[in-house]
């Protein structure tokens, strides 16, 4: 066990034509280790331990009592964060520099609640099929005990990302 605190994240949105310099696996895994900033929106996630390979990414996080929806257990909008992002990001390790996505559709099936007290949970996406213009995923998030909470398909369009983008372009969803 070590005594050091985790690096602190930096969250913010990498520049296009950073992200075009780059291939995609190349560059999810400048986000995991800290390399580019993390995207925004995982601030109200807080992934841990996430992984990418070839087709395949994993980021595992803890959902919180400030994730619940008025019902009492953990908002939708959660596992959605999760599977969209995981889904997205295996496709962009597939992606040669130049390349972008955006999700065009995903689907989820809720499977299990989860509540503050599920603790740690496993969110992975695969490839399926990654061509020029279009791409597919799948993804499922289990717990520590291996069960299925929900699991989600999606199918993005890609497309190469323009020299010189600028700021507020609709470009590549970086999960």
């Amino acid at each position: 066990m070590h005594d050091r605190a985790p690096p602190e994240v930096k969250y913010g949105v990498t520049p296009p034509e950073i992200m075009a310099s780059m291939s995609g696996l190349d560059f999810v895994r400048a986000i995991f280790d800290g390399s580019l900033p993390a995207p925004p929106i995982m601030q109200t996630i807080e992934p841990f331990d996430s992984s990418a390979e070839p087709g395949l990414v994993v980021i595992h996080s803890i959902p919180r009592f400030r994730h619940y929806n008025p019902i009492g257990s953990v908002h939708g909008g959660y596992a959605a964060t999760l599977l969209d992002s995981v889904m997205g990001l295996a496709i962009h390790t597939m992606l040669p520099s130049g390349s972008g996505y955006t999700t065009l559709e995903f689907k989820i099936s809720f499977i299990k609640e989860m509540t503050d007290d599920t603790g740690p949970v496993r969110s992975e996406g695969r490839i399926l099929s990654v061509g020029r213009r279009a791409a597919t995923a799948e993804a499922r998030i289990t717990d520590a005990k291996g069960r299925l909470l929900a699991h989600a398909t999606t199918t993005c369009l890609v497309f190469e990302i323009p020299n010189g983008t600028a700021k507020g372009t609709s470009g590549a969803d970086t999960g």
